[in-house]
């Protein structure tokens, strides 16, 4: 039986209840993964091309905009193809590799704000020992250790996850194999695997959540000690950007990943999956970059315009 599943092709429902709906959502979800793909693959390009940005907090951000092309590459190319066509298919291989990938990316994320939520909160209490405590060594043991731990919640719970009993049972209510469908359409007992899923969001989810509130509590603190309105300004947009993508980030997360073999994975599942794996991503480079002067100076300065003529626009 378990060979006779592991052969076998799964069936990716998604929106096929709703066919009119399916060719609005593949022109929509293809603009937005252009934006997506497009944005941050710009983030890190310039990250790595233009020593400005050779600091703490864009290293991090080019960790994050690694993380959401890993995030829609991995779900989105296989969505469209399956909106375009009558085949709803993956094999199942492609389905392991994509709950790998969401287990192990969305671990990893939550960790990664976490820790850019404590770089902000060394830049804006300690801001004459930044550089002193983010040193580069410092940054790069923290980013490993979001990727490794993510990686390891995910070697750890996607065989557990595959190999739930199914009893013949293939059609995923869902557009992506995600956790929480694939234990919908087990036919045994889950109430381990979900227990276990609870627990480790406890370290992983939860933790880094308390960390990012403890560091925004210090940070509040600070900013109101501030006398002057234009420093309070300066620090507000210092941490604001961060602010909206761990809100967007963690409202779907948690709902999700908190309750996994519930109604979340039906239909309102599929459309706050589709938020945080395409629309999160694809809003981030622009959250980070609307009113960042030195992203938007980098920019310019590829596209080889004068400073000026940023100056200009941005008053």
């Amino acid at each position: 039986m378990e060979r006779n599943e592991s052969s076998r092709n799964f069936i990716l429902l998604g929106f096929s209840d709703r066919p009119k709906l399916e060719m609005v959502l593949f022109f929509t979800n293809m603009v937005f993964y252009f934006l997506a793909v497009m944005g941050n693959s710009t983030i890190i390009f310039l990250s790595v091309v233009d020593p400005r940005l050779h600091r703490p907090m864009y290293f991090f951000l080019c960790n994050l905009s690694l993380l959401d092309l890993c995030y829609t590459s991995s779900s989105i190319p296989q969505m469209l193809v399956n909106l375009w066509g009558p085949q709803k298919t993956i094999t199942y291989m492609g389905c392991v590799i994509q709950l790998f990938a969401f287990l192990s990316v969305g671990g990893i994320e939550c960790i990664l704000l976490s820790v850019m939520a404590y770089d902000r909160f060394v830049a804006v209490c300690k801001p004459l020992h930044y550089m002193t405590i983010m040193h580069p060594q410092l940054c790069l043991r923290l980013a490993a250790c979001a990727w490794l731990t993510g990686i390891a919640n995910s070697i750890l719970m996607s065989p557990l996850t595959m190999s739930l009993k199914r009893c013949g049972h293939h059609h995923i209510n869902h557009f992506v194999c995600e956790m929480p469908a694939i234990i919908h359409i087990s036919c045994v007992d889950t109430r381990r695997v979900e227990g276990l899923v609870f627990f480790l969001a406890i370290p992983i989810v939860l933790v880094p959540l308390a960390m990012i509130l403890v560091s925004y509590g210090y940070i509040i603190a600070t900013v109101l000690r501030i006398r002057s309105a234009a420093g309070r300004h300066k620090a507000f947009n210092t941490c604001s950007s961060h602010m909206i993508v761990v809100s967007l980030f963690y409202s779907t997360i948690i709902y999700m990943y908190m309750q996994p073999g519930n109604v979340a994975s039906q239909d309102q599942g599929k459309f706050l999956t589709l938020f945080y794996c395409l629309v999160t991503p694809t809003l981030n480079p622009f959250i980070y970059t609307l009113r960042n002067k030195d992203v938007k100076g980098a920019m310019w300065k590829v596209l080889g315009k004068d400073q000026s003529l940023l100056d200009a626009i941005g008053h």
